[in-house]
């Protein structure tokens, strides 16, 4: 039984999603303490509970301490299966996380030879399916909220990385969900891997495209221009010989609730990078575009292959493939110590991080 601690370093639900992970990929069982300790409301919220209970389905696992607010937790998975998900997670938390934590057993996994549905509760369920066809896992909830990676990004950012180790995943959404309300409707078609390949991006090379969407639901498209335009000013203002336009989409778009927000995506020569910022009541729509530029010139200014984000989300894949991966990043952060530490709490690997958090550095994962 691995037994982890929930506060170590970064001390977030991110700890626990990637014991979920691991745990369903090696069949490993673990018990998670002080869950979310340093948390304003510590223990297990909406999303994590999902993503708990969406591991137990795809592993057959018997679980204890699912419950809200629960700060500890026990997890032993069986045989991780392949198939056709749904999961709602009844609040805006973030379907993005959630995926997230399915995804490395899926794609990593064998397939699991036996056709059958198993239920979580009414309108939630898996239907598992013979080798070598797709899974597709459906989510309802958040879609762009705070403290996860919004749809975008994992549709223009993480999805194509992972593509060059082997992975492929498609992406598309039905609604968008903002905080509070959710609602937002995604899917994920996840494609059997044909094998996992290291990655080697040093050096991030000229930018190619900036392109992005300035989008608002059920609220007037003049704050989705005022976005764009302050997020275009700000860019063009410290960056005098930029070599591309700014290309951002003025969108409305389907929710069941309001909200706002900007995305923009920096494809490079060897890399692509993501920025997202959100809208909030009280906050100015030029706040939203100014916050989205300052992330994406932060990242500029260091000559970095990542952004901050991608950088701890990929190191999971990296820590699989046998073969040695290295890449630079515009930050490193505690996410990304606390997942490579993770990491390694379920089984050997090795890396190395040249920098410092709060800085740029270099990530080497299977280094010999």
């Amino acid at each position: 039984m691995i037994e982890i601690d929930g506060s170590y370093r970064e001390g977030g639900g991110q700890i626990l999603r990637t014991a979920l992970s691991l745990s369903c990929l090696f069949r490993k069982p673990f018990r998670i303490f002080n869950i979310r300790k340093g948390r304003k409301r510590p223990g297990l919220m909406p999303q994590h509970i999902t993503s708990v209970r969406a591991a137990r389905l795809l592993s057959d696992a018997e679980v204890v301490g699912d419950h809200a607010g629960s700060t500890e937790l026990l997890f032993s998975p069986k045989e991780a299966i392949s198939g056709d998900f749904f999961f709602d997670i009844g609040t805006a938390g973030s379907t993005s996380l959630v995926l997230q934590t399915l995804i490395p057993a899926i794609v990593l996994s064998p397939y699991h030879p036996h056709l059958g549905k198993r239920g979580m509760k009414e309108g939630e369920y898996i239907e598992v399916k013979l080798p070598n066809n797709k899974s597709t896992i459906s989510l309802k909830g958040g879609t762009h909220v705070p403290f996860s990676p919004s749809f975008h990004y994992l549709g223009e950012v993480f999805a194509p990385f992972l593509k060059l180790t082997g992975i492929d995943i498609q992406l598309s959404i039905d609604s968008f969900g903002f905080y509070p309300k959710g609602g937002g409707k995604i899917r994920a078609d996840i494609f059997p891997i044909k094998g996992l390949k290291p990655v080697r991006v040093m050096e991030r090379g000229n930018i190619l495209k900036l392109r992005g969407y300035s989008c608002v639901g059920n609220l007037p498209i003049s704050i989705a221009e005022r976005q764009r335009n302050a997020l275009v000013e700000r860019i063009y203002s410290q960056i005098k010989d930029l070599p591309v336009p700014v290309d951002i989409d003025v969108l409305i778009v389907p929710s069941p609730g309001q909200g706002t927000f900007l995305f923009l995506q920096a494809e490079s020569e060897n890399s692509v990078a993501g920025f997202t910022s959100l809208g909030e009541r009280g906050k100015k729509a030029e706040t939203v575009g100014e916050d989205a530029a300052i992330e994406f010139l932060r990242y500029y200014s260091t000559g970095a292959a990542l952004d901050p984000h991608l950088s701890d989300q990929i190191v999971l894949y990296l820590s699989v493939c046998k073969d040695e991966s290295v890449f630079t990043t515009s930050s490193i952060t505690e996410h990304l110590m606390t997942n490579l530490w993770v990491i390694g709490l379920f089984h050997e690997y090795r890396y190395s991080v040249e920098g410092v958090v709060g800085h740029p550095g270099t990530v080497r994962i299977n280094a010999l």
